[in-house]
Formats: C-alpha cells, structure tokens, sequence
C-alpha cells in the first residue's frame, strides 16, 4: 500500500505526507471553528473512490476543453456548425442502480425533446400554415419526465432533500420517502407504497422501486442511491491535490486554494447531471437536430441474427410508429415562398430573372408552369409544401439541366465576346503595322528619290558654279582696270566741283542771312497788324453780344418771372451736383478704415459738403469693417484697446507689443501628458498660461514658473513637474507697478493679512507683460468691479515678508547682451539694470 500511495505522489508531485493525511483525517469547518476527524477504514476507501473518479472525471472535462479550443473556428465571423451527438442507449439490466436511473433520465428527455421537434411541432406547422390535416395521437413522456426532475416532488428532488437532511439518512428512508409522495403516480411502482395492487407483486422486491419509462418498465434497485448521489469530494484532498507541484493537477483543483475557501456544499451528482441535462436541452432547443434511430437486431452482437420481437418493441417505445404516420400524412419538404422562388426561377420564363410580384404569386406560377399536380403541393400561409421527395428530385433535376444550359449560354456569350475582341485587337494591330510599313516603305522610296536629286543637283550646280566662275574672273580683272581709271578721272573731277561749289555756297549763305532778317522784320509788322485787328474785332463782337441781350431781355422781360433767376440757378447747381457725385463714384477710395486718401475738391462751394461726405463715408466703412468681427476678434481687439488706453506712451515696452496677437495660452497644458496632474488640479478656465521668471526674494536671481490665470485666482506652478507651488485670489491683488522702460519686470502686490501674503509680493519677469496685465486687469474688473491699480515708475516699493525692498530701474551695459538682470544690493534696495 505504502509503494502504491508512494507512485502516485510522485505521478501527481504531491508531498506524500500530506495524500497520507488526506486520506486519513477530514477536516469540518463551522464559521470560524474547524474539527479535526479520523476516517475509518470504510471512509478511507470512499475517499480514495472520491478521489480517483474526481480525477478522472475533471481531466476528461480538461481534455475535452482543449481539443474543442483546438479544433474551433479562429474567425470572428460567424460561421455554420454541425455536431454529432452520440446519446445515451437506454438501459434495463437484470439489477438497475443509480446510474442506470440517470442514464435512463437522459433518455427520458432526448425522447421528450424529439417528440417535440418531430411530430407535435410538425402537426402544429400544418394547422399554424392552414394546411387541411387530421391529428395524430402519440405518446407524451412528459409525465415521466416530471416524476424525475419536478422541483418539489420529483426523485432527483427527494433524493437531494435527504441527502442534505440531518440524522440517519439510508437508501430505506429515501424509498419510504418516495412511497409516501409518488404512490399515486401513475408510472411509478413500488411494493412498499400504498397502492394495493403491488403488495402482492412478488416481481418487485421490497427494496425496489419500478418506472414505466417510454421504453418499457424498469426496476431500480435502491440500494447505493444516497452514497452516490452524496458522492463528494473532501475538502481535505482538493487542497492536497492543489499543493501538488504538477501545474495540470493543480489547475484541475481550483477549490483547493486557501484564498478561495468555500464552506458552501458543493451539489449532488443528481443535481450536476440535472443540470447538465438542461443545458443539453437548451442547447439542442437552438439547433436545428436531426435524427439517426439505430435499431439492435438481437442481444447477443451477433451477425445475420434478427429477433422479430426485440425490434417490433424498440420500434414502439422509440415512437418510430407515429413519426412514420405523421411523415406518410404529412409533406416531405417545406419552403418559404421567397428562398423557393429564388432557387427555382430559372425554370419558368415568367419569373426568370426578376418575378415583380409577390413571392407566393411567383411560386404558384412557377409550379402551374411546370405542371406539377395539385395533389404533390400545398400552399401555406408563408410555406410551400411538397409531398412527394420524388417531385423534389424532379425540380433538382430540372433546375440543374436549366443551370447547365445557362452555363452554356453564358459560355457562348463570354466566348463570342472574347473572340470578337481579340478579332478587333487584330484588325487594330494589323492596321497599326500596316500602317507603320506603309510609311517606311514611302520614307525610304522618298529617300532614295531626294539622294539621287541631290546628287544631280550637285553635279549642276558644280558645272554652273565653275562656269560662272570663270566669267566673274574675267569680268572682275576688266572692271578692276576701268575702275582703277574711272576712279583718278573722277578724283580730279570730284576735286575740281568741290572747288567750285564752295564758292557758291559762301555767296548763298550771305544772300539767304539777308533774305532770313527781311522776312522777319516783314513777319513782325504782319504780326502786329493781326493782333491789332483781332482785338478791334474781339471789342466788336462783346458789344455786339451785350447790345443783343439788352435787347432780348428788353424785349421778353415782359414773359419772364420773378423767379426765373432762382430756378436756372437751382437748376445749374442740381447739374453741377449731379456731376460731382458721378464723379465721386469713380474716384471712392478703398474700403480700408485707415486708407487717408479722399478725392479733391471740384468747386469751392461745395467745400463742406465735401467734408461731411468724407466723414459720412469714413463712419459707414468703419461700421463695416465692425461688421465683420467675430466675438472672439471683438474681444482682441477689445484687449487691444485696453491695453493702449493703460500703456500708451507710458511704457516703453508698448509699441513693440502692438503687432503680437494677445494668444492666452502659450502652455498646451491639456495636450501635454507632463501637465496631466496640473490639468487636473484646476478645474476652472484658464485665461493665461505662460511660463514666468519668478524673482527670488533673498539674491534676486530668477527660476522658471508657470503663471496660470483663471476668473477667480493666480497660480504658480513648478515648470518641470506642474505641482502647485502658490494660489493667490484674485481678491487678495491690489496693485500691479512696473518700469516706464522696455523690460518685462512687474510685481504684483498682495493684500496685506491675506493668507496668500505670507512671504510677501511677488515679482515677475515676463516676454507678455502688456499681454498679461491686460488680462489681469480685466479679469480683476469682471469678477470683483473693481480697477486694478496699474503703477508705471521706475522706483517701486515692495513688501518681502516683514520689510520694504525698493525696486529701481536703471539703465547700464549689460554682460548677457539685451537681457536684463536683477540683483540685491542690500536689505532695502533691488536694482533692475536695463539695457
């Protein structure tokens, strides 16, 4: 025994002085009380059993997980399953015990599942479809099945109760038990209950109880039902076997982890296969089963044996008898109207390719097409069904004869299409090449043809050429010899006329100065007389035109108004006006609020009109150039104003700061993951996020801070891990100061008693200082009403805990270029050098 119990341990790597104790002692546990028993012999050995089948039982489950893990789809799409269940045979021996009773249970209820599946569920078809059908009577096992499994008065039940219940607990108890509460069932049978018709039955034993099952009566022997059923596993070796160093072992004992302590009683062996018979069912109510009945010729395994009584009785407690009559009355295959018409469309030109009607009308068409008698189909509310498999044959075989010659016919289309387009490729690469050798065929003829011209042309070009050649040689040495001559006669020729006509030209000259100063003097008396004749005329014809109208107005004085003059002058002035603003509109300036250029004035009186449509015209852009902002460019803008109206040739730094959009937020402190704890710390909206040179009160040397402004407080943040260095309500600020000059230093001082005062003001150097008084500034008056005081002096007072420092700017050379720097003179006295 030793050397058995030594093999195990080292099969399961258990330390075998803990299997040891495991077999020979339980341990019970009460709350928080635990009692120690030693087994007997006989508890020993039901442990052992215990043990063993727990074993073999759990690492059966495992392998059986690990192969359907293994062989399962690994695609998340969902995908058809078939499974083969092999059930359970039913099962009468000469002695009957309590797996035979379960075994039989799990019979019971595939017989009750089949049965509703196959012939209730199929004549409730009929009648749900209006298909005219007689109803066939059949066995129900339904009332067997409740003898078993009912809740409160069921076997499995009362067999569960006086497990669980305290006291001497036997298989007698539990028989009397069931004679007590199942003797008026009509299915059960026992000697012992109170029907009289089986106290003399000497076929049923007193320690026997009988069940008509489906297939026949079967006799249980009692005995074994509680120790079976009670079959469980002491705590004491699930934590043994969960100690073992095997990992497979250990897994398959989870309950056997000190941390997992469980007191509660684990179930039956008839609840678990209860269970387990229920989830079976549930599993095959979501299927779509069907059924493979295996009938056995003979008991004795033997080949060509047929026992004619053995099959007629399997053949009658499997029901077989009223499934083949439901089948023989029923249809052989059914259809709903839609998957039926498209399968089978094909077959009738009607509803081949698209049927536009209902699918019911297309299915009744298709059938009368096909001339399918009335008698082999019937037409249901949302089904079609078909008596006769042979009719289903026939359409199979139609519909794949129909699907051949379509394939043909597509063959025939797809094969006609190729060819005529491998022919029309041809044709095209035939053209194509054809084409190319006509052209080399004529480039090369033309090519030869213009060789052969040059050649030609060459030679008589050559003959001329050198023929001429000879004639210019010829030509040029007689006319290089006239020339030599003509060219000294007409030198002496040439010599001679120039002589001469310089002459003539000094006695030209002389007479044409002459000739020039008498026709001026002639030209200037002409002159004077036009003029002097023009203004006689001129004088005439001014009195001539003043005589004329004295003498209309003193003739038709009589016919005009008396305000005749006002009219023509309102009416001249209305032309005037009306040229003028036509003029205006092509010379309007651009639409630019800072555009100067107006057009100039055309005539004097309409001097202040002319203003006043500048301004009129200036006012109305400008409107519109409002107009356009939007809320977020108003604001902006309106910070924009502020701050000119606050710094203003007051502080130096201003003009450079105009041209800079005031951003806000220069810190993305809700993108920055090194901000998170930061973020989180602030739960209102940020107005200003900047890092800052926070001016140490003690030397004046400066460390980087972040200077959060939200609507009711200031807060300084360390720049590397975004802790909360400072919190100051906007409350406890009651002055701002900071130089005239161009440095980013200010200070900002705190209410004295404030609980944000306690080391004193703080000073800060900032590249956004007009940026960030600005916003203070008008923060502070939206919260709390109140100005902001803004001191600009290049000589402030501060308070640094208990004393007054002086802060002074002054300019000097600076060391680090154009930074400034801070430095503590003494106690009372911090100097800013500014370059």
């Amino acid at each position: 025994m030793e050397n058995e119990l030594k093999e195990i341990c080292e099969l399961t790597g258990i330390d075998q002085s803990v299997l040891e104790r495991a077999f020979s002692f339980r341990t019970v546990e009460a709350k928080q009380e635990k009692v120690s028993t030693t087994l007997n012999v006989a508890q020993a050995y039901y442990a052992r059993d215990a043990l063993a089948k727990n074993l073999y039982s759990r690492l059966f489950s495992w392998l059986v997980t690990r192969i359907n893990e293994s062989i399962k789809a690994q695609t998340k799409v969902r995908k058809k399953v078939m499974g083969v269940l092999d059930i359970y045979g039913f099962e009468i021996f000469e002695e009957n015990s309590f797996e035979q009773f379960i075994i039989n249970y799990c019979n019971e209820k595939l017989q009750q599942i089949f049965i509703e599946l196959t012939l209730k569920e199929e004549q409730e078809e009929y009648i749900r479809e209006g298909i005219e059908w007689t109803h066939i009577e059949y066995f129900n096992n339904a009332i067997i099945c409740d003898l078993i499994e009912n809740n409160q008065n069921g076997i499995l039940a009362m067999l569960d109760e006086e497990c669980l219940r305290p006291g001497a607990v036997t298989d007698d108890t539990f028989l009397e038990k069931l004679n007590q509460i199942c003797a008026t069932h009509q299915h059960f049978e026992s000697r012992m209950s109170k029907c009289a018709r089986f106290l003399n039955d000497t076929s049923l034993p007193h320690s026997c109880f009988r069940i008509q099952h489906y297939a026949g009566k079967v006799m249980y022997q009692v005995e074994g039902f509680v120790d079976k059923n009670n079959d469980l596993l002491y705590r004491d070796l699930s934590q043994a076997m969960w100690k073992a160093n095997h990992s497979l072992i250990k897994a398959l004992f989870p309950e056997g982890n000190p941390a997992k302590i469980n007191l509660k009683r684990p179930p039956t062996a008839g609840s678990q296969f209860k269970a387990s018979v229920a989830t079976l069912m549930k599993n095959l109510q979501t299927k779509n089963p069907n059924y493979i009945r295996c009938i056995k010729p003979n008991d004795k395994k033997a080949a060509h044996v047929f026992n004619d009584a053995l099959v007629c009785h399997q053949v009658r407690y499997l029901g077989l008898l009223e499934n083949v009559r439901v089948r023989r009355a029923g249809y052989a295959f059914r259809q709903l109207y839609e998957p039926c018409l498209e399968r089978y469309k094909m077959l009738c030109k009607q509803t081949w390719p698209h049927w536009r009607g209902p699918a019911r009308a297309g299915v009744e068409v298709l059938f009368n097409e096909l001339e399918v008698p009335n008698e082999e189909f019937s037409m249901g509310r949302s089904k079609i069904f078909i008596r006769n498999p042979r009719t289903l044959f026939k359409l199979e075989d139609l519909r794949k004869q129909r699907l051949e010659d379509l394939a043909t016919l597509i063959q025939k289309i797809y094969r006609g299409w190729k060819c005529r387009t491998r022919f029309l490729l041809m044709k095209k690469s035939q053209i194509v090449v054809a084409a190319w050798y006509r052209r080399y065929a004529q480039q090369k003829k033309y090519q030869q043809t213009k060789n052969s011209a040059i050649i030609v042309q060459s030679y008589i070009r050559g003959w001329k050429a050198r023929k001429l050649l000879r004639e210019l040689k010829h030509q040029k040495r007689c006319e290089e010899a006239v020339t030599t001559i003509a060219a000294y006669w007409h030198g002496a020729q040439a010599r001679r006329e120039l002589r001469r006509r310089k002459e003539e030209a000094r006695n030209k000259l002389a007479i044409a100065v002459i000739w020039a100063y008498w026709l001026g003097a002639k030209a200037r008396r002409e002159l004077k007389r036009l003029k002097e004749e023009a203004r006689r005329k001129h004088a005439v014809a001014v009195i001539w035109a003043y005589w004329l109208g004295l003498k209309v107005r003193r003739e038709y004085r009589k016919f005009f108004r008396a305000n005749a003059g006002r009219k023509i002058y309102e009416f001249i002035i209305q032309k005037i006006m009306q040229k003028y603003f036509l003029e205006m509109k092509n010379k309007m300036p651009s639409l630019s609020p800072i555009d100067k250029n107006w057009p100039a004035r055309p005539y004097l009186f309409l001097d202040s009109t002319h203003k006043e449509l500048k301004r009129i015209f200036h006012l109305w852009r400008c409107k519109k150039y409002r107009d356009e902002f939007t809320d977020q460019k108003k604001l902006v803008y309106e910070e924009k104003l502020e701050a000119s109206e606050l710094f203003k040739d007051k502080k130096a730094l201003y003009p450079a700061s105009v041209g800079q959009p005031f951003q806000g937020a220069y810190l993305e402190i809700s993108k920055n993951p090194k901000y998170k704890k930061l973020k989180d710390a602030v739960d209102e909206k940020i107005i200003i996020a900047e890092v800052v040179n926070k001016i140490n009160r003690a030397n004046g040397k400066s460390s980087a801070r972040i200077f959060l402004l939200t609507k009711n407080n200031v807060l300084l943040a360390d720049q590397k891990s975004g802790h909360i260095k400072a919190e100051v309500p906007l409350g406890d600020v009651i002055k701002v100061s900071m130089s005239s000059q161009s440095d980013g230093f200010f200070a900002v001082h705190l209410k004295e008693g404030s609980g944000a005062a306690g080391k004193g003001d703080f000073l800060f150097s900032s590249d956004h200082l007009i940026e960030m008084a600005t916003k203070l500034y008008r923060t502070m008056l939206s919260q709390t009403k109140q100005k902001l005081n803004i001191e600009i002096s290049d000589e402030f007072l501060v308070q640094f805990r208990q004393d007054k420092v002086c802060v002074k700017f002054v300019r000097g050379s600076q060391k680090n270029g154009n930074i400034p720097t801070c430095k503590r003179k003494n106690n009372r006295l911090l100097e800013v050098a500014v370059p």
